[in-house]
């Protein structure tokens, strides 16, 4: 290829890869009253710059090829940062290996724009194998914080066994989103940790977590569902004491786990929680999102659960790496608007928007898990019986 081919080439890349990152989003009609979907994912493997995938030095890639590629992009934190939307986001190479790097957006539904560096998040002592799926929390103590699950491989796995691995969460803090310092991951008395948040204020003086303890990597075990407990000091966070606020129950949306999301929004009724819930399936696991409130005063006392999932994956959502999957652990309120941004099949981010009044009436008002067959159908009949009521009242006025 000479030199004015690869200059042509290059700039065909530059082209798509603009083209793609500024294309509008648009919302989808006709949803279910509690949020909108959009028609296009915000982030892809496509979206990476293509400066982080090719080596662009006709000398040393005189064929133009792809050297590090991207195979996803996923599973990201959101916050509200210098008057953009900003969202920290799971990439995974081809090698398997994820890391995280910073997407910005003036409105939050399209034309998210990576930074030029991704993270380069420090190790502790004991290196990360794989580091994933980042919490991002506006403490009242002055730091953003990032929590994250840190994947190492298991030290007492058998010869030759090599999925074997201990998660753990992951700590660490910064002002700007580009200098991080690493603290010591969180202690428990649980063999392994999966989805550990901080609680974005002090109780008790204390910083207070929710956990997902699990006896073993993929499994929950004897893991209930998911936890709270407090600790002295981030800086060396040791939680003695987990209770259970939220439990796995049998026949439903979270039946084989469950685990929170992004931290809880704090409304004038309570802590607003996104959590997901997986079951099992012929096909295997089925992840959905779901809603739960929380006291205000007491953040480990849950006031209210609506029964069934909040968004399930939907048509190409369903279809990726590990398919049948949606998964957030990050959301913003912006001025009332509620931005909820879920990856898809652990392959890309979606977007949909609702805002408080409306997520706080469905958590509030949506009738709960009757847990029984009968009990759901005299749930629903009842709510027909109003509404055939209502309509032949309509019909007759």
């Amino acid at each position: 290829m000479n030199s004015t081919d690869f200059q042509a080439r290059v700039d065909h890349l530059l082209q798509a890869h603009q083209e793609l990152i500024t294309l509008q989003n648009t919302k989808v009609e006709n949803g279910n009253g509690v949020f909108s979907r959009y028609f296009h994912p915000v982030l892809t493997a496509a979206h990476a710059p293509i400066f982080w995938r090719y080596d662009l030095d006709p000398s040393t890639n005189p064929h133009l090829l792809e050297r590090l590629g991207v195979n996803a992009a996923f599973n990201s934190g959101a916050m509200e940062f210098e008057g953009k939307i900003v969202l920290a986001v799971r990439v995974e190479g081809n090698d398997r290996k994820s890391f995280f790097a910073i997407a910005e957006s003036p409105n939050g539904i399209d034309n998210f724009r990576f930074w030029d560096y991704p993270i380069s998040m420090p190790e502790t002592d004991d290196p990360d194998t794989n580091v994933y799926d980042m919490r991002l929390v506006k403490h009242e103590d002055g730091w953003i914080y990032g929590l994250f699950c840190t994947e190492r491989k298991d030290p007492n796995a058998r010869p030759g066994d090599l999925s074997a691995a201990v998660a753990q969460g992951g700590i660490a803090r910064t002002r700007d989103l580009r200098n991080w310092e690493r603290l010591p991951d969180l202690q428990t008395r649980s063999p392994q940790q999966r989805n550990v948040v901080l609680h974005p204020e002090l109780v008790d003086s204390k910083y207070a977590f929710y956990t997902r303890p699990q006896d073993d990597f993929i499994d929950a075990g004897s893991g209930g569902g998911i936890g709270w407990g407090l600790a002295d000091d981030i800086e060396r966070a040791v939680i003695e004491t987990e209770r259970i606020i939220d439990q796995r129950q049998y026949h439903t949306i979270k039946e084989v786990k469950n685990g929170l999301g992004p931290a809880p929004l704090k409304t004038e009724k309570g802590w607003l929680h996104l959590a997901h819930g997986v079951r099992g399936t012929a096909a295997g696991l089925r992840y959905v999102l779901y809603l739960f409130l929380c006291d205000l005063r007491e953040p480990w006392q849950m006031t209210h659960q609506p029964g069934g999932y909040f968004i399930a994956p939907e048509g190409d959502e369903r279809i990726g790496d590990v398919s049948n999957v949606v998964f957030s652990n990050g959301w913003v309120n912006r001025g009332g608007e509620v931005f909820i941004y879920y990856g898809s099949s652990d392959t890309r981010m979606h977007v949909a928007t609702s805002n408080i009044e409306q997520l706080l009436d469905c958590v509030i008002n949506t009738p709960p898990d009757p847990l029984r067959s009968f009990a759901c159908v005299e749930q629903r009949s009842e709510l027909i019986k109003r509404n055939l009521e209502t309509m032949r009242k309509i019909d007759g006025a």
